[in-house]
């Protein structure tokens, strides 16, 4: 069974850089792409970045230019790189992966989330 655990989150001033990190383990080789999201209090989850098996990727348009999505395969871990950081960037970030549905019957398993605090 997949798992994933975020880390990396924290409190950073506005222009600053954070790197998200989400390691996976349990049956990594079924997955076919990860995806980032946020949430902030009240709010749904809003897709931030998606990377495919194929390293296809996509951003909204709020982040373009400022955060990039990365795997490193060999060490079962993918990255959200977030650079120029702002107030809004503000939330919790989740890593999910998309996976068969013998392994998750929605086809998909989320982290846990870590904070990312954007403030002066």
């Amino acid at each position: 069974q997949v798992q994933l655990v975020e880390s990396g989150g924290g409190l950073v001033q506005p222009g600053g850089s954070l790197r998200l990190s989400c390691v996976a383990s349990g049956g990594v080789f079924s997955i076919n792409g990860i995806n980032w999201y946020r949430q902030t209090p009240g709010n749904q989850r809003e897709l931030v970045a998606s990377i495919t098996s194929s390293d296809r990727t996509n951003y909204v348009d709020s982040v373009k230019g400022r955060f990039t999505i990365s795997g490193d395969i060999p060490k079962n871990t993918w990255y959200l790189q977030m650079n120029s950081l702002k107030p809004e960037d503000t939330a919790q970030y989740f890593c999910k992966a998309e996976v068969p549905q013998w392994l998750s019957p929605d086809g998909e398993v989320w982290g846990q989330g870590t904070l990312v605090a954007v403030s002066s």
